[in-house]
């Protein structure tokens, strides 16, 4: 397929633009500033139709298909929620709208709060963060300030060996140093290494409960505990919240911090780069660290409050990804709590039939019951294919490829999140293809080492790509 550069025609156009009756020369704009073309494709409007229209169909999104990225909840969007998003009150505001004039906004995101609240456990939320690594990143200052306010000096925050590779970004950009925990042999927590670890240097922990071996940590209560005996903090990476909705709340193991990912278990996924929201939550005792302004409610007016004096400050501008939050608003009010419950079911349910069905053929590491997702690895894969080989091969068959190589505590990991939005039917199917590639990797593994083949472009040369970007399109002489 050309590219719309390649379909440019000398003058020809799509649009035709009435004489403005201002002289080309006014002097207003520096000479050394004005450009007599910008070199843009010339096309006809239907040419530039056809074209993107064409591009559409070639994408591949969660509209469109099976899409099990482990730790990233890819998840069907209800549709409702993005009925409510464009609603003209909502996405016409202004940022700098005065608050006489937002106060159905500054009440969702009151509301939307209190629910979050509800969910976790916990005592305040901001909803300033823009996505889930800002999220961390509040929360990591949040205990810096802690810990400056008690005049404390501590330098070390403890980070697990499965988390994500966000979490020790945001420890060093605080200036922590970042100290591994490892893992036992059942996927939790190694309680002896924490325990050597654990010292009055440490700030806190930082873990992922479900973890990102899709497993649900048996000693949380007890990790916490150790923590909290130095006096430290323990912060949970809510990324893989979708598995717990209303199980079991965070603050009540004995986290002290949490940020939620609203665009992947509030169900606008993040696909394509964003948007996302990460909201902050704390306990009573770190509420005055949040994040200002926080909204407050005064008889029947929402306001905006930055009296508090240990606040870190702002953290984005205005208040977060506005859209997102009411599509988050959207579909907990639309699920309902029973709902959010079985959300979760569903999404573990998913989550071990497919897991069940999958280690007849692949490695499982980890051989216990898992969460919303789980992670095989490359050992049964015959004749040098790889994990890679298998993502590849699986486009061939209609399906996104899950996440590979994360954790990185898993050689060749495979790592699958259904979701709870799939149905039985679907998952047989990626079962189905995921058994044959096992079976081709015996029979015929040229082929699955050469995936591709069915799709409009071929394997790539990631190599190549990552050492010698091109980064714009220029015409060949």
């Amino acid at each position: 397929m050309k590219l719309i550069f390649e379909k440019s025609v000398e003058g020809r156009q799509g649009s035709v633009v009435a004489d403005s009756g201002v002289p080309d020369k006014t002097g207003l704009i520096p000479e050394k500033f004005l450009r007599s073309s910008l070199e843009l494709p010339e096309v006809s409007e239907v040419d530039i139709v056809r074209h993107y229209t064409k591009l559409s169909t070639m994408n591949y999104g969660v509209d469109s298909g099976f899409y099990p990225l482990g730790s990233c909840t890819m998840k069907y969007s209800p549709k409702i929620n993005e009925e409510t998003a464009r609603l003209p009150g909502f996405a016409l505001t202004h940022p700098l709208q005065p608050v006489e004039l937002s106060q159905g906004n500054l009440e969702l995101m009151f509301n939307l709060e209190k629910m979050l609240c509800e969910i976790t456990g916990f005592e305040r939320f901001t909803l300033q963060p823009a996505a889930g690594a800002q999220g961390e990143l509040t929360g990591i200052m949040i205990i810096q300030a802690y810990f400056r306010k008690k005049k404390e000096k501590r330098s070390r925050i403890l980070v697990t060996d499965s988390s994500h590779g966000t979490n020790p970004a945001s420890v060093s950009i605080c200036g922590f140093e970042a100290v591994e925990v490892k893992s036992d042999s059942k996927g939790n927590v190694d309680l002896v290494d924490l325990k050597q670890k654990m010292s009055k240097e440490v700030a806190g922990l930082m873990l992922t409960n479900p973890n990102t071996l899709g497993l649900f940590d048996n000693n949380i209560i007890e990790v916490c505990k150790i923590v909290h005996s130095r006096g430290g903090l323990v912060y949970c990476d809510g990324a893989n919240l979708n598995a717990i909705l209303g199980k079991t709340k965070p603050a009540d193991a004995g986290f002290d911090i949490i940020h939620l990912n609203l665009h992947k278990t509030f169900s606008t996924p993040h696909g394509g780069g964003g948007p996302g929201a990460g909201p902050v939550g704390v306990t009573k005792e770190l509420a005055r660290f949040l994040p200002k302004p926080l909204i407050e409610k005064k008889g029947n007016r929402f306001v905006f409050d930055y009296s508090s004096k240990d606040s870190i400050g702002k953290v984005k501008g205005f208040y977060g990804n506005f859209g997102v939050l009411v599509r988050a608003y959207t579909y907990i009010k639309s699920v309902g709590g029973s709902g959010l419950k079985r959300v979760s079911e569903n999404a573990v349910l998913n989550a071990n039939y497919l897991l069940a069905r999958l280690k007849k053929t692949y490695h499982l590491p980890y051989n216990r019951f898992c969460q919303h997702e789980f992670v095989l690895d490359d050992k049964n894969l015959a004749n040098g294919v790889t994990t890679m080989d298998v993502a590849k091969r699986l486009l061939d068959y209609g399906f996104h490829a899950p996440t590979v190589y994360f954790p990185l505590i898993v050689h060749g990991a495979i790592m699958i999140e259904p979701t709870e939005t799939e149905s039985k039917e679907t998952l047989d199917a990626f079962a189905e293809a995921m058994e044959k590639i096992v079976s081709e990797a015996k029979e015929n593994p040229e082929l699955v080492k050469n995936a591709p083949s069915k799709t409009i472009v071929g394997r790539l040369d990631a190599v190549k790509a990552a050492r010698e970007p091109i980064l714009k399109w220029q015409q060949k002489n």
